[in-house]
């Protein structure tokens, strides 16, 4: 029998298939899921499922959908999605969701991301827990629940979907812009024909040249992870080659999204956060925004420059979710390229970042390389893994190593050092990693810092 505590985690649901998920581990998880929305006071008569391009994804979500019924809920499938398109179904349609993906992971993984009605989080201490204990129990119990009747409805919501995001942001008057894209095979190569192409909205000023846009779980070309630069490869040759304005790339599930400039040079995520900030403080002045500790310090400089609120969150979307619901943040960024906005249920939308990017950058004259320079204040490491045996230990060998630092530990310990530079230490919830983020006002103080932390956590 599976040991459902090793794939249902923090956050979501992910593993390995078959040996870890598969329809039996799904169908269990789909009557326990019903079962805590209604302990937890939440009476659903229907859940919204989507599945990515996977090959495992029509049958887990299908074995899903048998176990809802068992527990009494009818299901509305709306097929292939990507992560933001099964958000904007349970939000706009005010349904509980699961969405069957792994994300970024490679071919053999599958997963579910849950939510409640209007795409709201369900993670460890909001539900999960309870899905994971009493899936472990149905697993156990010969007598468990036969199917009931098969109560599934079909329904496509792309163009609901595109036609919602074009909504929020207007691109019909941004001068012309040519857009590669690498889909990396993943959900994306669906959505943005939709979003930003013809394929069902008017065309807008924007030529679309695809990368990889063919739905593939094997992931042929490139793993759909754009946070590993390797990945990002392709693309950047590609904006080089063919005098592109900019580059996107969205990872398997499109929920995330990496830009490119017109030189192939990454933007990075914390200049996209404070970027889109701004433009959300101008629409709704004085509002919240949310980071997380791992952002530039321009993050936080350039919100209240705005005339924003920061509030700094832990990292992990739940986190995130979590502070903006508190705070009625308008915008919420993190450094590993999710972005969360109000007016999308307090949900990550890769797309809808990519569309105020285009909006921004194609409502002026200059490249996007000059363009973004302003959001780019400091040099940073980027995260650096480093295994270790005792991780505790490390950190306090680092905190005996600066002692005039000031450290907080709101996640892991960041140290500020007083001369701008700063770095964060954590630990990984599944991993004997030490995750090593370092940020400074130029490239040298960077590199110093960074490699005498590294000297300390790997020596």
């Amino acid at each position: 029998m599976s040991d459902l505590s090793q794939i249902i985690k923090a956050y979501d649901v992910r593993g390995t298939v078959p040996d870890q998920f598969n329809e039996t581990v799904a169908r269990a998880i789909g009557t326990a899921f019903v079962e805590m929305l209604r302990e937890s006071g939440d009476e659903p008569d229907q859940i919204v499922i989507g599945h990515d391009m996977r090959e495992s994804g029509p049958g887990l979500a299908a074995a899903f959908a048998r176990g809802a019924n068992a527990a009494g809920v009818a299901v509305l499938n709306i097929g292939l999605a990507s992560t933001d398109q099964l958000y904007y179904a349970s939000g706009a349609l005010s349904l509980p969701g699961a969405m069957f993906t792994a994300s970024h992971n490679p071919a053999q993984y599958n997963g579910i991301k849950l939510c409640r009605s209007g795409a709201r989080p369900v993670g460890q201490d909001s539900g999960l827990a309870i899905v994971r204990q009493r899936a472990q129990q149905l697993l156990g119990d010969l007598n468990a629940e036969a199917d009931g009747p098969s109560r599934v409805e079909q329904r496509n919501l792309l163009a609901d979907y595109a036609a919602h995001l074009r909504s929020l942001v207007d691109l019909s008057g941004i001068r012309p812009l040519k857009v590669i894209v690498d889909a990396g095979n993943g959900m994306g190569g669906y959505t943005v024909p939709a979003v930003l192409g013809d394929q069902v909205l008017p065309p807008l000023p924007l030529t679309i040249e695809p990368l990889f846009f063919e739905l593939d779980g094997s992931f042929p070309n490139h793993e759909a992870n754009p946070l590993d630069p390797k990945n990002l490869v392709d693309l950047q040759k590609a904006v080089r080659e063919q005098g592109a304005d900019i580059g996107l790339a969205f990872d398997g599930d499109a929920d995330r999204c990496f830009v490119v400039d017109e030189k192939g040079d990454p933007v990075s995520p914390s200049a996209i956060t404070a970027l889109v900030a701004a433009r959300e403080l101008a629409k709704f002045p004085g509002s919240t925004i949310i980071h997380n500790l791992i952002t530039s310090a321009a993050v936080p400089e350039i919100i209240t420059e705005n005339g924003g609120k920061p509030v700094r969150s832990r990292v992990g979307h739940s986190f995130i979710k979590a502070e903006m619901a508190a705070t009625n943040a308008v915008f919420g960024g993190e450094h590993s390229a999710h972005y969360y906005f109000r007016d999308f249920w307090f949900a990550d939308t890769g797309m809808l970042a990519a569309m105020h990017v285009l909006a921004a950058f194609g409502g002026q004259d200059l490249p996007l390389s000059e363009f973004a320079a302003e959001y780019e204040r400091y040099t940073a490491s980027g995260e650096i893994n480093s295994t270790v045996a005792d991780a505790s230990a490390k950190i306090a060998e680092v905190r005996a190593a600066f002692p005039d630092a000031r450290v907080d530990d709101l996640d892991g310990m960041t140290f500020q050092l007083g001369d701008g530079a700063w770095f964060n230490l954590r630990a990984s919830n599944t991993e004997p990693l030490l995750r090593l983020n370092v940020e400074a006002p130029d490239a040298d103080r960077m590199a110093k810092l960074r490699d005498a932390v590294l000297a300390i956590v790997r020596g």
